[in-house]
């Protein structure tokens, strides 16, 4: 498969005020193939969501080089979409005026972009939610429109941070199945940031597991569940060695990381 995102050798240090440096990542290599779903795990303040906006640009690297098509990333551009945690609506505006905001900035608003963003609110389940604002509507439904808005631009890749993190489980999971369905649909290449690790072995085709801070490649897994994949997968053997093989990797770090002995 040909490498669309490649990290070579990232290490990420930042200056605090009081003069100290501290080290998030530390010489972090890896590659994500095009159409491929790739997730990131690992103790809290691994440096996870610093790798994301390394990805998107938003931050450059102390050390090594973020590559895109073989080409350094030098900053946000059009060719990624970055999905938060928080949906980040726009209270003000209907969810088919949030969907457009992106190609609204990129001087793209016209009759055939708002009949793509009809498609696209009906292909994530929102078809009649066009006038409604966002508090009228649920959570999942929000971070429907949150993927909506970050589709409608047809990035060649996605990168999202935890984007079911406040979500309930139940919704969570429901969430989850459908992100697969549109990923399956569409193939886009996915760089997926989670604490949760049966989320990450759930969704995707490999999963990179970061040490504690400076985030360092510990593991990558490879997920060899058969696609497409139902939610009761999660109850199957294949499934819990998956989960168990990456929790025995990181479960010292994540122990350490909340103070608690190992």
């Amino acid at each position: 498969m040909t490498a669309k995102l490649e990290l070579r050798g990232v290490s990420k240090w930042f200056e605090t005020r009081s003069g100290d440096v501290v080290e998030a990542l530390r010489g972090v290599t890896f590659d994500v193939h095009a159409g491929e779903f790739v997730s990131v795990v690992g103790a809290s303040g691994c440096g996870k969501t610093t790798l994301l906006r390394l990805v998107d640009g938003l931050l450059a690297p102390s050390r090594g080089e973020v590559l895109l098509d073989g080409r350094p990333i030098a900053g946000p551009s059009l060719d990624r979409a970055l999905v938060f945690q928080l949906d980040a609506l726009f209270p003000w505006r209907t969810v088919l005026d949030n969907v457009l905001f992106g190609l609204e900035v990129q001087g793209r608003l016209g009759e055939e972009a708002r009949r793509a963003a009809g498609e696209l609110l009906r292909f994530v389940g929102l078809g009649g939610f066009e006038r409604a604002y966002p508090h009228e509507l649920s959570g999942g439904m929000r971070q429907r429109t949150n993927l909506a808005r970050a589709l409608a631009v047809d990035p060649e890749v996605l990168l999202m941070d935890e984007p079911f993190a406040s979500l309930d489980a139940q919704t969570r999971e429901i969430m989850q199945a459908e992100l697969l369905r549109i990923w399956n649909a569409r193939r886009k290449t996915v760089l997926f940031i989670t604490h949760q690790i049966d989320e990450a072995i759930y969704l995707s085709d490999r999963v990179v597991v970061l040490t504690r801070r400076p985030g360092q490649v510990g593991d990558v897994l490879a997920v060899d569940l058969p696609r497409p994949r139902r939610l009761d997968v999660k109850r199957t053997p294949a499934f819990g060695a998956l989960v168990d093989r990456v929790w025995k990797r990181i479960e010292t770090e994540v122990r350490e990381s909340v103070g608690v002995p190992a």
